[in-house]
């Protein structure tokens, strides 16, 4: 195999490990819901409230809390919500009431010594208009009522600000003496255009694949009815041809790669720093530099003015025989990625880093291949149950979503691991980033690429075969993803959960009532001229 054949297939099972799609949030929000069950006067759902600041009148730093279960609901729109003095409660935890009321100010206080409803009632008898309490963490904490208490008709909002954002605001309250804030927690469109241009993005990037696997699939086979013509009589030698630089995924590895991407993935949690990032940027690099090269060599060599640099070789040390055309782009695929390396803190980054992704994806779905279904069956199931357990049932172990914390990048001083699509949320209030994980479309992209290979080898037409309605289930598992991710009121949802079911299920069910579908958990292609001589791709 060659060198550039090994790199892209160890930077594919680096890839899959990144198997989440999340929103990115401003603020962590931690606390047992189920702990303290909704009741009347206590049945507000919890919500991010914007905080901006004014000091002298003049616009300042914008915080972001979060609102408490109890209390009174804030307003939605900017233009609604009053603009309002805030002071520094005496005594600072506001546990016993005031010397002298307030005049209608919003009170900061410090949390502890007694309950958030506590608090926020005597706010309210002192004649606050609303209670902004400084947590005691950098994480933002989801207020709610103790379960005997009775007392939780409040009529004040109340909200909870991060230990930082509370010491800054109480800086500038002593330090100048007109401080003003708003409250108010604008609503996220139920749909952003970000998801739009997302799935357009991944179900673009396996079309792409699959007509590029097809195509080398149809040209392999084209080449081997030639060989049974010309050398009918020397069937040991055509016994070894195949795609040249295609790599057949067994069982055994598809059973492995929960055990490598799960150890994979224990070892980015527990490692996680701005070094490991680093690490996996370069790395990234690299694989994003192999994809956009081979990319860009198959599309240039489409076109005669590239056709011979492209079937010219040089031989290189370590690389062996590499072409001209391919040495030519290089310097420019190196430089690309190492200014998107340089650059990627800057708003427009994340350009490069999709081009990047997006060319390893394509090239890795192009390498990489499902000999046939039961693997593909094999290999989807063990990513479905690895996805569920690391996004879900890891909470009870680590007592957080190990994927969920590998994905933004905990502890790391970053945005997260760059093995992700993305891109920004356009309308939405609070920002961020609409994600999704490289794995969650090479694992299904493999299935999908297997059946446009099949169909195209099986000369089907586009109803009566595989592909189409592989690509329809691909589109309709994403899409039900991003509906529940807005259901579940943007918490880490695992893709493959509602993926692998339409994708894997529509290709079995249609195989089993055409029935193909032996020949498909088998053979994974049709009959030849002759049976007894088969296709091996080289090792």
């Amino acid at each position: 195999m060659k060198g550039r054949e090994v790199a892209i297939r160890r930077a594919a099972w680096l890839l899959v490990a990144c198997l989440s799609l999340r929103p990115v949030f401003s603020g962590d929000i931690v606390h047992q819901d189920d702990v303290a069950p909704k009741r009347a006067g206590c049945e507000n759902n919890f919500v991010l409230v914007k905080v901006p600041t004014w000091v002298n009148g003049v616009e300042d730093i914008e915080y972001v809390g979060v609102g408490a279960r109890f209390g009174l609901t804030l307003e939605s729109k900017e233009k609604h919500a009053n603009n309002t003095k805030v002071v520094i409660a005496d005594p600072p935890d506001f546990c016993t009431r005031p010397k002298e009321k307030l005049k209608g100010e919003v009170v900061v206080v410090q949390r502890g010594n007694c309950s958030f409803t506590t608090k926020s009632n005597i706010a309210e008898d002192a004649n606050a208009t609303a209670i902004l309490i400084i947590n005691n963490g950098t994480e933002l904490f989801k207020m709610v009522c103790e379960v005997n208490q009775t007392d939780v008709k409040i009529g004040i909002p109340a909200v909870m600000l991060p230990q930082d954002a509370g010491a800054n605001l109480e800086k500038l309250i002593k330090t100048f003496t007109n401080v003003s804030v708003q409250l108010y927690s604008p609503q996220r469109p139920l749909v952003d255009v970000a998801e739009v241009f997302l799935w357009l993005m991944a179900v673009g990037t396996i079309l792409c694949a699959s007509y590029w696997s097809a195509r080398s699939a149809r040209e392999a086979a084209i080449e081997h009815e030639k060989l049974l013509k010309d050398a009918s009589d020397e069937l040991g030698e055509i016994e070894g041809i195949g795609s040249s630089g295609v790599v057949d995924i067994n069982t055994t590895s598809a059973v492995l790669f929960v055990v490598v991407a799960s150890c994979f993935l224990v070892m980015l949690y527990k490692l996680m720093s701005y070094w490991f990032i680093e690490v996996l940027v370069v790395l990234f690099c690299i694989g994003g530099v192999e994809g956009l090269q081979t990319c860009l060599v198959a599309f240039l060599s489409c076109f005669r003015w590239f056709e011979n640099s492209a079937q010219s070789f040089v031989k290189l040390p370590i690389f062996g025989a590499v072409s001209h055309l391919t040495l030519a782009l290089s310097p420019f695929c190196i430089a690309f990625a190492v200014l998107w390396a340089v650059f990627r803190r800057v708003s427009y980054a994340w350009i490069g880093q999709d081009i990047l992704g997006i060319a390893l994806i394509i090239t890795v779905l192009q390498i990489i291949r499902l000999p046939n279904l039961k693997v593909g069956t094999v290999l989807l199931s063990c990513a479905f149950l690895y996805d569920i357990f690391w996004v879900f049932v890891s909470k009870w172990w680590f007592h957080e979503s190990v994927m969920i914390v590998v994905a933004r990048g905990d502890k790391s001083g970053e945005d997260g691991i760059p093995m992700l699509l993305k891109i920004p949320r356009l309308f939405d209030p609070w920002g961020g980033y609409s994600i999704i994980g490289f794995g969650d479309i090479i694992l299904p992209g493999l299935l999908v690429v297997f059946s446009l290979r099949y169909d195209m080898l099986a000369k089907k037409k586009i109803r009566e075969g595989y592909f189409l309605w592989a690509m329809i289930a691909y589109g309709l598992g994403l899409l039900i993803t991003y509906v529940a991710l807005n259901l579940m009121d943007g918490h880490g949802q695992p893709a493959l959960l509602y993926i692998v079911p339409f994708t894997l299920g529509t290709f079995l069910t249609l195989g089993k009532q055409r029935g193909d579908l032996m020949t498909l958990w088998t053979r994974g292609e049709p009959e030849r001229p002759c049976p007894h001589i088969r296709l091996q791709p080289s090792q």
